[in-house]
């Protein structure tokens, strides 16, 4: 028999939100890791709030702020007001959020301003960190063997922005800038002075900024990630600040670091031998004598960590095509470090539920 085209909705119901997300939605272990590291925060939240008895009217909720946020890029949608939209009428989302069904959905450009407090408080980098110390705790960190490596990211800012710092732009502001010579010293993008004009290798120059990983090498996770400016020699200054904190966290491990041809610099290697960390970079002797040592790069352990490092471009390839970091639609140096590290711990988190989904098969 033919079904009725018919509509009955019913005055109540008595589903919750939890019924309607599959058991084995990859969702779930993602937000356990979640939850666990917003209850370590606590107390940095709790501080960055007036008291209550103060008075005012109450923000977003912290914790449901950054699961909003984390959504935005695992699902790679492309602004706040289109993410507000979703949690509108999407019941997984509210799931993941903490909204119910009957919430009301806040306004984009409040979304927006609030996420300004988490940068002044670095709540995004001490959420990173707890989600790694889930990874420390589950024993899936090493404490010897890192790579490094950084990636380019395109700003929110065109050509036509960029124009002279000094006004003269000949009338035609930045549009016609053929046969015109410009460079960083002269000239700044009115859209995002933070940015800057930069090109690696064959590619084009852009407007840019740089984002920057250390991977552990046991199992391809992120242990530190930063943004920063774009120039020649950011990826070495940044590298050096992160494996000096992981010299600082294990002063007697041995450790090593791989790196790709870039890294090839007597300054950069010298560095690592002062901080006793064995320099396993790809020796770049194109019409140049490189820095790392022939007796190093002849070791099993080199091979190891040049098989290894390829691994971290997985996590700015997944950043760049389902997350958000291809080009950023944020101005300003702290906004894209402060993207950047979401998405690191986003990229983060989907590798550690597929983590666990194969220890647990492996167990049984």
């Amino acid at each position: 028999m033919r079904g009725s085209d018919t509509f009955t909705e019913s005055l109540f119901s008595i589903k919750k939100l939890d019924d309607f997300v599959p058991a084995m939605h990859p969702l779930r272990a993602i937000r356990a890791m979640v939850n666990d590291a917003l209850v370590e925060l606590e107390d940095l939240f709790a501080g960055m709030y007036e008291d209550a008895g103060k008075g005012g009217r109450p923000s977003i909720a912290p914790q449901k702020l950054l699961r909003a946020m984390l959504l935005q890029v695992l699902y790679s949608v492309r602004s706040e007001r289109l993410l507000m939209e979703q949690v509108q009428y999407n019941l997984l989302f509210r799931w993941f959020i903490g909204l119910s069904m009957e919430d009301s959905v806040w306004v984009p450009t409040v979304f927006s301003k609030n996420r300004q407090r988490l940068i002044e408080h670095d709540a995004v980098v001490a959420f990173f960190n707890q989600v790694l110390a889930q990874a420390q705790r589950r024993n899936w960190l090493s404490k010897e063997h890192f790579s490094v490596d950084g990636t380019l990211i395109q700003a929110w800012a065109s050509h036509k922005s960029f124009v002279p710092k000094d006004g003269d732009g000949g009338g035609s502001g930045g549009s016609d800038f053929r046969g015109r010579p410009r460079s960083n010293d002269t000239h700044e993008s009115k859209s995002d002075p933070d940015s800057r004009l930069y090109r690696k290798g064959k590619t084009a120059s852009e407007m840019r900024f740089m984002g920057h990983t250390l991977m552990e090498n046991r199992n391809g996770l992120i242990v530190n990630a930063m943004g920063t400016q774009a120039d020649g020699y950011a990826e070495r200054v940044a590298a050096k600040e992160m494996i000096n904190d992981v010299r600082q966290a294990n002063p007697e491990a041995a450790i090593t670091l791989g790196a790709d041809k870039g890294y090839d610099a007597a300054e950069f290697v010298g560095e690592l031998h002062r901080l006793k960390v064995a320099p396993h970079v790809a020796q770049n002797k194109s019409g140049r004598r490189s820095a790392v040592p022939d007796e190093i790069a002849q070791t099993a352990g080199y091979g190891a960590s040049m098989q290894c490092r390829k691994r971290i471009e997985q996590g700015f390839g997944w950043a760049k095509t389902i997350g958000q970091v291809r080009q950023v639609m944020v101005r300003g140096t702290k906004k894209v470090a402060q993207l950047f590290v979401l998405n690191m711990a986003a990229y983060n988190l989907v590798r550690m539920r597929s983590l666990g989904q194969v220890r647990l098969q492996g167990a049984r």
